[in-house]
């Protein structure tokens, strides 16, 4: 649909009279027989009225059910809507107030300019805005900051009634809480569920199982979360860790920080509201107290080592969080071992392959000392190529910037913002002394601003150039200086945790048909090379030795460096 055109047809008729493919959108934002019957309603209505019209033709409506108005993030079919709209699938969209569309004013204006620049125009019935009307954004974002103010409102009464439920001792949050039933603001005891969680206190607490050992015994033994997948020990971990199995009230845990994103923060225990429920009738006990201390000592202390033994990791192991299987995704876990003559061996092998079994995944072990060589190789050859390819990008940048005339473009650009403003103050002058018609003079000074604006749009973009172009020149120095270091340290043997950690962004291995590897190896730069290892401690390729190197693709170096500085730079 043309807007200019609608605009000026309803200058003299309604949105009734034009000739349109109109659909509607309606949404509730619970999934109560009330707001079902509400919704239904809103459906019939629709039709109805779309339907009469003989200058309207009908489109299928769009519906939403038990979604919030704050934000538009997870409404599926009002994006599916919106992506109609833009693609031409109808001219007007008619909901029943701002309200059914967002309260979010952002979200009010950013769709409806969407949709206006596609062709297609919103009409809020009941607040009788008509996106189509030129004054409408202005009585648009008038109407969305209400609504906004009103889910503030309504979002603080909300938060009361939280503080009054956790006052009056109601167990709030939702009803998937293992071993328990939710009834009426209660804990009432699931008699199927609590046998599994007495025993995963009385096992844990002995210490000797680990959480992954009673995730499988659980899982054996038939028992499975409400999505009917297996107990992760994720889950039973949040379960030792609940005071509520103990018998204790626990409110306030959560604080919602932002009434849009639902951004939510964990509150610190000393916030919390606990307290031991006497009675046993709102949150009654599933283990004794002292048992459900000891369970939480030994998942205290075990998660300590795990933290200890994560620190030691990070940063002795060399390729940790570098090293990954193209076969599975996984990461590749170090295993350590001593051979025969005493000489300790740390090699990476595939978690996945760990975790599922060998015939999971064909990848082989890595040995660290089979890696380093290549490592080396690869930064010796990186920069070489790069002392030649930094001039170039350096070149082609000064060459851009003299063949387009970036400097004489912009003091153009400049002038004729000038030219442009003067001429408005004429047509000021003009109109004015009435030798130029209102009419006329809008026109003209439109025409003037859309001239202003898209020279001043253009003379940012060429600023941003021009600063681009210089920055990029100390950032390539600076890849340079870089990799030159890099190389030096390679040479003198000091390939470790930090010069990966500092030089390598990540090493994908691919086994190959033949049982050799490929280690993709992408450095900081952005540019990857390979490099093939054969499994040298397998007894068919004892005596085959290094696969051949392969050349760094420097040809792909600088396209990926301008990339990855210009993704960078946004």
């Amino acid at each position: 649909m043309d807007i200019h055109s609608a605009r000026s047809q309803l200058r003299t008729r309604t949105v009734y009279d034009l000739p349109l493919r109109v659909t509607f959108y309606a949404r509730v934002s619970s999934e109560s027989d009330e707001q079902r019957n509400s919704l239904g309603n809103q459906i019939s209505y629709y039709e109805e009225l779309i339907r009469k019209n003989p200058n309207w033709t009908y489109v299928e409506g769009y519906i939403d059910e038990g979604l919030s108005a704050a934000t538009t993030k997870n409404r599926e079919n009002f994006h599916r809507m919106v992506e109609d709209g833009q693609a031409g699938a109808f001219d007007l969209i008619i909901t029943k107030e701002i309200t059914r569309f967002a309260r979010n004013t952002l979200d009010s204006i950013q769709y409806t300019r969407r949709l206006l620049n596609a062709g297609v125009g919103v009409f809020f019935q009941n607040d009788n805005i008509n996106t189509l009307d030129e004054d409408s954004e202005l009585r648009l974002t008038i109407m969305s900051g209400i609504a906004q103010d009103e889910l503030r409102k309504l979002s603080s009464r909300v938060k009361f009634g939280h503080q009054q439920a956790i006052k009056n001792r109601v167990v709030l949050g939702n009803s998937r809480i293992f071993g328990y039933r939710k009834d009426k603001g209660r804990l009432v005891v699931d008699p199927e569920e609590a046998p599994m969680v007495r025993e995963l206190f009385q096992l844990y607490a002995t210490g000797q199982y680990s959480l992954k050992q009673l995730e499988n015994r659980f899982w054996t033994q038939g028992y499975r979360n409400h999505n009917g997948k297996k107990l992760s020990h994720t889950t039973m971990s949040g379960i030792l860790s609940n005071p509520k199995y103990k018998g204790y009230y626990a409110g306030n845990k959560v604080k919602v920080i932002d009434l849009f994103t639902k951004k939510q923060k964990f509150l610190p225990p000393e916030e919390w509201v606990l307290f031991k429920d006497e009675s046993g009738t709102i949150v009654p006990a599933l283990v004794e107290e002292a048992l459900w201390e000891q369970a939480n000592q030994v998942l205290k202390r075990r998660s300590a080592d795990v933290r200890h033994r994560q620190g030691i990791c990070n940063h002795a192991n060399l390729l940790t969080g570098k090293l990954y299987c193209a076969h599975c995704g996984s990461a590749y876990y170090r295993r350590d071992s001593v051979d025969r003559t005493g000489r300790k061996n740390s090699k990476w092998v595939c978690s996945g392959k760990i975790k599922n079994g060998a015939a999971s995944c064909p990848s082989f072990p890595i040995y660290e000392e089979e890696l380093k060589p290549l490592l080396f190789q690869v930064f010796r050859q990186a920069d070489a190529d790069a002392g030649v390819l930094v001039e170039e990008y350096i070149e082609l940048y000064r060459s851009l910037e003299q063949e387009g005339g970036l400097t004489r473009r912009m003091e153009a650009l400049e002038q004729a913002i000038g030219t442009a403003e003067k001429k408005r103050q004429k047509l000021l002058t003009f109109n004015a002394l009435g030798e130029l018609s209102d009419q006329d003079f809008l026109s003209m000074n439109r025409q003037c601003a859309q001239e202003i604006e898209a020279a001043r749009a253009e003379l940012e973009e060429l600023s941003a150039q021009r600063g681009s172009a210089s920055d990029f020149k100390s950032h390539i120095e600076s890849v340079r200086r870089t990799l030159q270091a890099a190389r030096k340290e390679a040479s003198s043997g000091l390939i470790g945790k930090e010069f990966v950690d500092q030089y390598i962004q990540r090493i994908v291995a691919t086994p190959e048909a033949d049982g050799s590897m490929r280690l993709q190896i992408q450095l900081f730069t952005g540019e990857t090379t390979d490099r093939y290892l054969r499994n040298l401690r397998s007894s068919a390729a004892r005596d085959v030795g290094w696969g051949q190197p392969q050349p760094v693709r420097s040809g792909h170096t600088f396209k990926k460096m301008i990339e990855a500085y210009e993704n960078g730079m946004k």
